[in-house]
């Protein structure tokens, strides 16, 4: 019992500051360039994985095999979804983005069944797909109410497209295994794309000197690293051993929420009813799909 305590405890601390994550960097972006401030976390976080397993079970290096599997993983998860969604945050609302990220599952869903045909949807399904793409349509339309530039349907593009990432990290995930501990790999993954959002940034002059960047996007950058990359992410995991599966994944229908609400005090963003309501219809819409596919895998075994 007092395991399964500990579980719920980590499920809260896992909900609740990957929901707050999004208004750090929110803060953080308003300060700096976003890829500059990515790849800062990325490299702060990842260094801290490795060595951590290096110095402590005196990890090897990974194969090369293993390195061309994590620079997949790293671009599609921390390059294009992490890097991008962080970018989004500078043109559009912290909510908005919170609530697109969510979308994933539904995407995973899509991109199964029309490229591998290996989803099989009830009627369930195509209802939660429906909810979710009409509760994301409330909040979009409650967001564009009103005179929004070029630059806010940059920050909705540069969100899809990081959803979408972290959708097709999700399929080559789950379709090709490493033997790697998960930790150890992710701190490779994160250096890796460390290294790549740099060149990115430094080629493109999205950054500025070190000396300018401002004391609190500095703190931003070290709640993302200490809380949003370590301690949240060792939860998660101790999460998903202690709990059942369908409770531990409660964190991805909860940090939304608490993006937009944290949003709310924090930063004066529009949180009105209709916007509230849209996430909610969304969120429910995700549950019924992943719901739904439970359901099936549990008949077919």
């Amino acid at each position: 019992m007092e395991l399964k305590s500990k579980g719920y405890l980590a499920l809260a601390t896992t909900s609740i500051v990957w929901g707050t994550t999004w208004v750090a960097s929110k803060l953080g972006v308003n300060d700096m360039p976003a890829l500059q401030m990515a790849y800062i976390r990325q490299f702060l976080a990842g260094l801290c994985f490795v060595l951590f397993f290096m110095i402590r079970y005196r990890s090897p290096l990974p194969t090369a095999r293993q390195f061309r599997w994590m620079t997949i993983m790293a671009i599609l998860m921390f390059v294009f979804a992490n890097g991008l969604s962080t970018w989004s945050l500078k043109y559009i609302p912290t909510g908005l983005s919170a609530l697109i990220g969510a979308l994933y599952p539904l995407s995973v869903v899509i991109i199964e069944r029309l490229f591998f045909h290996s989803k099989r949807m009830t009627a369930l399904t195509f209802l939660g797909l429906f909810l979710g793409i009409s509760g994301v349509g409330i909040v979009f339309y409650e967001n564009i109410y009103g005179s929004h530039g070029i630059e806010f349907y940059i920050g909705l593009a540069l969100a899809m497209v990081a959803m979408l990432s972290w959708s097709l990290g999700t399929v080559f995930i789950s379709r090709n295994k490493a033997n790697i501990n998960p930790y150890y790999g992710t701190g490779w993954q994160m250096l890796i794309s460390a290294l790549i959002l740099f060149i990115w940034a430094e080629g493109s002059q999205q950054s500025i000197p070190f000396s300018a960047i401002s004391t609190r996007a500095w703190l931003m950058i070290a709640y993302l690293v200490v809380f949003g990359s370590i301690i949240s992410f060792v939860a998660f995991i101790y999460s998903m051993k202690r709990l059942p599966a369908a409770i531990a994944s409660l964190y991805a229908y909860i940090n939304p929420l608490i993006a937009m609400l944290m949003a709310s005090v924090l930063l004066n963003e529009k949180l009105t009813i209709h916007i509230l309501w849209g996430a909610i219809v969304t969120l429910i819409g995700v549950f019924l799909v992943n719901y739904s596919l439970k359901k099936n895998t549990d008949r077919q075994r």
